[in-house]
C-alpha cells in the first residue's frame, strides 16, 4: 500500500511540468482624470522665486509649476513676466482636469504677486476670490538676552 503511494510521487517527478504562460495585459493606457470644475491656486511669491500650485478643493494638488522649472534663473525668477510664464505652464498642465474657477491665497511680498494674478485671467481661469495669507509676525517670543563679553 506504501509502494502504490510512491509510484504517482515518482512518476509526477520524472515529468517535465508544462510552462503555463499567461496572456500580457496592455500597459500604459490614458488615465481617465476626474473633472474638477472649481479648485484653490495658491501662489507663494518670495524675493527670490514665485511657485504657483492648483489644487482641488480638497486640497490635493493637480498641478504646480516654478520658475526655475519653467527655465527661468537668478533674479529673473521673481518678475511679473515669470510669474504670468508659470502661471501658463500650470494651466496647460492641468487642462485635463478642466478647472475653470480658483480661488485664490497668495502668500508672500515678491514682485509675482501681481503678475500671476493677472496671468489668471489671461489664461481663461475665472478668479472667484484672493486671499491674502502672508505669515505676519506679531511680537510672539521674547528675545534672547543681550551677549556679555
Amino acid at each position: 500500500m506504501s509502494e502504490d503511494k510512491k509510484k504517482p510521487a515518482a512518476a509526477e517527478a520524472a515529468a517535465p511540468k508544462a510552462k503555463v504562460v499567461k496572456p500580457k495585459s496592455k500597459k500604459g493606457g490614458k488615465k481617465v482624470r476626474a473633472q474638477v470644475s472649481q479648485g484653490k491656486a495658491y501662489i507663494q511669491a518670495s524675493f527670490n522665486n514665485t511657485i504657483v500650485s492648483f489644487t482641488d478643493m480638497n486640497g490635493a494638488v493637480l498641478g504646480w509649476s516654478s520658475a526655475g522649472v519653467v527655465g527661468f534663473k537668478g533674479p529673473k525668477k521673481a518678475t511679473p513676466y515669470a510669474a504670468s510664464v508659470i502661471v501658463r505652464d500650470v494651466a496647460e498642465k492641468t487642462k485635463d482636469f478642466g478647472i475653470k474657477e480658483v480661488h485664490v491665497f497668495v502668500s508672500g511680498v515678491g514682485q509675482g504677486r501681481e503678475g500671476a494674478l493677472r496671468a489668471l485671467n489671461a489664461n481663461n481661469i475665472n478668479v472667484l476670490s484672493i486671499k491674502d495669507v502672508t505669515p505676519m509676525a506679531h511680537n510672539g517670543c521674547r528675545p534672547p538676552r543681550p551677549r556679555r563679553v
